[in-house]
């Protein structure tokens, strides 16, 4: 609440500073009123304005900063969770015993591609990726692409917000570790 009392007590200086900068300008021109200012009057004015200028540059850029750094750290999220994903992948393809043919299958249909384009990127028939799918399907647990999809995304969205890494030699329940 205060940061947005700032922003907007900084914008209203700097309308301020606009309509006298105008005004000024226009007057000088037109002649839009008839009594001058007082040179002290018109000193404080023009350091008002330049202040709110100068406090709106320097709002902009603190601004600016920040939303670097939060788009910075979004970023950086994004890849970690990418790579959590990519890991999470590869133990579960690993657990379920998966041929690397299969794998490729099974990526490619998490990633949402059909079974004749997968057949295309493979260079194989759709009754061979059908056959590789229903294995992947069967290895899993799993009767469909949808199924196969949300075991992943049940993993990376655990509500006591851990991940499970890849590591065979532990039990699973001390391969959790905290996502951060």
């Amino acid at each position: 609440m205060r940061k947005q009392a700032v922003l907007v007590s900084v914008l209203v200086l700097q309308v301020l500073s606009a309509v006298f900068f105008v005004a000024d300008i226009a007057s000088s021109y037109v002649g839009l009123w008839s009594a001058p200012l007082s040179w002290e009057m018109r000193e404080y004015l023009e350091l008002s304005a330049a202040t709110g200028l100068t406090l709106g540059v320097v709002f902009g850029i603190w601004v600016l900063r920040r939303k670097l750094r939060e788009r910075n750290l979004a970023q950086e999220r994004l890849l970690r969770a990418s790579g959590a994903f990519m890991n999470l992948l590869d133990e579960r393809f690993g657990e379920w015993g998966l041929t690397p043919a299969e794998k490729d299958v099974a990526l490619f249909a998490i990633k949402g591609l059909a079974t004749a384009e997968i057949a295309t990127l493979r260079a194989t028939s759709e009754g061979t990726v059908k056959a590789q799918t229903n294995a992947i399907h069967r290895k899993a647990g799993v009767s469909g692409r949808s199924q196969l999809l949300s075991l992943f995304i049940e993993d990376l969205m655990r509500e006591d917000n851990t991940v499970r890494l890849p590591n065979i030699e532990t039990p699973a329940a001390s391969r959790l570790v905290p996502l951060g």
